[in-house]
C-alpha cells in the first residue's frame, strides 16, 4: 500500500503539473489523452485494439479517451480499406496542427525531465523499469505467497515417532484412504501396529508439529527387495494445515532420514487421482518405474528415487 500511494502521489503531482504545462504551450491535450495522441501522432492510423497494446491501456479505456478527443475534434474514426469491420483512428487537421505545435513542448520537457533525473542518486526511470521487469518475472502476490510459505515453514518441526503419536499416524493416514479408496490389509497392519511392521523391522516414522500438535506424518518402511532399499509410505496431512508446506517439509526429512540410514534408492507407490501428492514426488526427485508388483489395489503408479 505504501508502495502504490507514494507512486500515485508522484503521479498525481506530475499530472498536475503536466495540466499546467499544456497551457503553458496553448496545445488543446488532456493529459490522459497524450498516450493515444503519441501513438497516431506520426500521421498512421491505428485501430483501438492497436493502440491498446501499444499504451498498455484496457479497450474499454482507450474507447473511452478516443471519444473524447473526438468530441474535441482531435482524432476521427475511419474504417479500414482492408476491412471494413475494423475502424481506423487518426489525427484531424487540428489534431495534426496541435502535433506541430506540441514539438517545442515535447524538446522543453525532455531537457527538464533529464536535468531532474541526472540530479537524483537513483534513476527512477531505470529502478522503474527495474521493478517492473522483476514484477513481470513474478508477481507481488506470488512472492508474498512465497514467503507466507518460508514463515509458515518455519512453524513446522519434524520429530520422531513416539507411541503418543500412534493415534495420530492412524487418523490422518485412514482419512484420507477412505475418502478416495478404501482400507486394505497392509494398511491396517502398518496403521495399527507401526511398531511391529514398520518400527521393530528397522523402518521410520517422522511426525511434523505444528504448535506441537501432529498435524503431518510419513514412514520409512525397509524393504526385501535387491534393487530398494525403504520404501516412502503413508505420507498424510492434516487438511486444515494443507498449503504450507508440510508434506514437502516432511517429504525432505524423510529422504534425508533415508540417506542418514545408508539408503541407495527409495520406492513408494500412489494413484495418480492424488495430483497434490503425485505433484510432490516429482517436486522431489522421484520418477516413475513399472513392472513391480504392489499390495494394494489402488496402486497405479510406482516412482523411485536415487540418492
Amino acid at each position: 500500500m505504501a508502495l502504490g500511494s507514494r507512486l500515485r502521489m508522484l503521479s498525481e503531482k506530475i499530472t498536475e503539473n503536466a495540466e499546467q504545462l499544456y497551457a503553458i504551450y496553448q496545445v488543446e491535450l488532456k493529459p490522459k489523452w497524450f498516450p493515444v495522441f503519441y501513438v497516431i501522432s506520426e500521421n498512421q492510423a491505428k485501430s483501438i485494439t492497436e493502440i491498446a497494446e501499444e499504451i498498455g491501456h484496457s479497450h474499454p479505456s482507450v474507447v473511452k479517451i478516443v471519444k473524447e478527443m473526438s468530441f474535441a475534434n482531435i482524432v476521427k474514426e475511419t474504417k479500414d480499406i482492408n476491412d471494413k469491420r475494423k475502424n481506423l483512428i487518426s489525427l484531424t487537421t487540428k489534431g495534426k496542427s496541435i502535433n506541430d505545435k506540441i514539438k517545442k513542448q515535447y524538446y522543453d520537457v525532455n531537457n527538464a525531465v533529464e536535468q531532474t533525473l541526472n540530479q537524483t542518486r537513483h534513476n527512477i526511470w531505470y529502478a522503474m523499469e527495474e521493478l517492473e521487469f522483476l514484477l513481470d518475472q513474478q508477481s507481488l502476490l506470488s512472492r508474498v505467497v512465497e514467503q507466507k510459505k518460508l514463515r509458515e515453514a518455519q512453524e513446522i518441526s519434524i520429530v520422531p515417532f513416539e507411541p503418543k503419536y500412534q493415534s495420530y499416524f492412524k487418523d490422518l493416514n485412514q482419512a484420507w484412504i477412505t475418502q478416495y479408496f478404501k482400507m486394505e490389509d497392509s494398511d491396517y497392519k502398518s496403521l495399527m501396529h507401526p511398531k511391529e511392521y514398520i518400527l521393530d523391522k528397522g523402518g521410520e516414522i517422522l511426525v511434523a508439529l505444528h504448535n506441537n500438535i501432529p498435524v503431518g506424518v510419513c514412514a520409512l518402511i525397509k524393504m526385501d527387495d535387491p534393487e530398494f532399499d525403504y520404501e516412502l509410505a503413508k505420507m498424510a496431512v492434516d487438511p486444515s494445515t494443507q498449503g504450507k508446506g508440510v508434506g514437502c517439509i516432511l517429504g525432505m526429512e524423510i529422504i534425508k532420514k533415508a540417506t542418514q540410514l545408508g539408503a541407495k534408492n527409495l520406492y513408494l507407490e500412489s494413484n495418480t487421482i492424488l495430483k497434490p501428492a503425485i505433484n510432490l514426488y516429482h517436486k522431489l526427485g522421484f520418477k516413475k518405474v513399472v513392472g513391480i508388483k504392489s499390495p494394494y489395489e489402488r496402486c497405479n503408479i510406482q516412482m523411485e528415487l536415487s540418492l
